[in-house]
C-alpha cells in the first residue's frame, strides 16, 4: 500500500456464499495485492505480485 489509502478489496465472481476457501484482491497500478478473504484486516498478510506476473497466472 504505498499510497497509505485504504486499498479496494473484492473477492471473485466465481467465489460462492458458502464461506470456503476464497481470496481477496486489491488492484494499484504497479502491484496486486492477494489475501485470504477470511483475514483480519487492515492487518492480515497479503502477498504482492506485479501487474505482469498477476495476468500470466490468470491467463494460465
Amino acid at each position: 500500500m504505498s499510497s497509505g489509502n485504504a486499498l479496494e478489496w473484492f473477492k471473485s465472481s466465481y467465489s460462492g456464499s458458502e464461506g470456503g476457501q476464497c481470496l481477496e484482491v486489491a488492484y494499484e497500478p504497479a502491484t496486486i495485492h492477494i489475501r485470504d478473504s477470511k483475514a483480519d484486516a487492515p492487518t492480515a498478510p497479503r502477498i504482492t505480485v506485479a501487474p505482469q506476473a498477476w495476468a500470466a497466472f490468470l491467463a494460465w
